[in-house]
């Protein structure tokens, strides 16, 4: 076991390694496990008959209801092949109670000449209880469109359909894992459903997000993967300096319509960049931007474009 800022990474098969864990001993699970689409893991071939990718996943599945805590939650990403088995195996077999089927939206994708192309993937989310768990909705509203005062100018619910973009080869954080997600993804899950100091369990560490974001959000992290070369390359991403993470909802840096009050209007935009923008200081200049086209006039008239000079945007 390796530990790097309370981010601990545990290299073995993930069934052995979670019967270690004490029950009741983990806040929220977040977890990409394998499809049993045949993608190449480097040590390992995604590829498992029916019956044994189910065996497999009721395994897996039955040791983390047995760490999570009773107030906990759990979040599992799933191909469309298998989706509905892991449902079944959630609330069937052990009683998880469900929450939410998150879609996952991105623009480019697989190319197929017969049928549809893929441009979503999928996330389940389901809890321990039925009223009794965490669920931070402030920590993950998505800005207003529009000023209004009968508005929560703390933002709207995200709803289930998130668009993030893939991991694209040209993203300087992509690394060397076939299916690596977006750190925005996992961002959101860990904000609504733990708290700071909480643990969160990530059973299938790949190339180490969920440990990327929770060192960032002040969580304690356990990821388990049986390759040793992801797991070096996790402790590597943890060891890198923070400049936002490496994706973010497009909404989260758009500027409301109709702040025409100027007290209303200075103070949204400096709690904007607080509530919003915290994890993506890299994003706060083309806010800063977009305000400048809607409002700059009206804040030159009223003294308010100090905030572009605390960060660094030439009038």
């Amino acid at each position: 076991m390796d530990k790097i800022d309370n981010q601990f990474l545990i290299t073995g098969d993930a069934i052995r390694k979670l019967q270690e864990l004490p029950d009741k001993s983990i806040d929220l699970v977040v977890t990409d496990p394998p499809y049993n689409l045949n993608k190449n893991y480097g040590n390992s071939q995604d590829r498992l008959e029916f019956d044994e990718y189910i065996e497999f996943s009721k395994n897996w599945i039955s040791e983390c209801s047995r760490v999570l805590k009773d107030n906990g939650s759990i979040y599992v990403f799933m191909g469309m092949r298998y989706i509905s088995y892991i449902y079944e195996i959630l609330e069937r077999t052990f009683g998880f109670v469900f929450n939410g089927w998150i879609t996952w939206y991105y623009t480019q994708g697989v190319g197929k000449t017969k049928g549809f192309s893929p441009r979503h993937d999928d996330i389940l989310y389901f809890t321990k209880n039925t009223k009794n768990f965490t669920f931070n909705l402030d920590d993950i509203r998505v800005p207003q469109k529009f000023y209004r005062s009968v508005n929560n100018m703390r933002g709207a619910n995200p709803g289930n359909v998130w668009e993030f973009s893939h991991m694209h080869y040209c993203n300087t954080n992509r690394q060397r894992h076939p299916t690596q997600k977006p750190e925005g993804l996992y961002e959101r899950m860990i904000l609504a459903s733990s708290n700071e100091g909480d643990t969160v369990l990530d059973p299938f560490l790949g190339s180490g997000t969920s440990l990327r974001v929770c060192q960032q959000l002040k969580r304690h992290g356990i990821g388990i993967d049986n390759n040793s070369e992801y797991i070096e390359m996790a402790k590597n991403r943890l060891l890198e300096p923070f400049v936002g993470f490496d994706s973010m909802d497009e909404r989260m840096s758009r500027v409301p319509n109709d702040l025409n009050d100027p007290d209303i209007r200075i103070t949204y935009l400096y709690n904007h960049i607080e509530w919003f923008l915290k994890n993506h200081k890299d994003a706060v200049p083309g806010f800063l931007e977009e305000v400048k086209s809607k409002y700059l006039v009206k804040m030159i008239e009223t003294g308010q474009i100090s905030i572009f000079d605390d960060y660094g945007i030439r009038i």
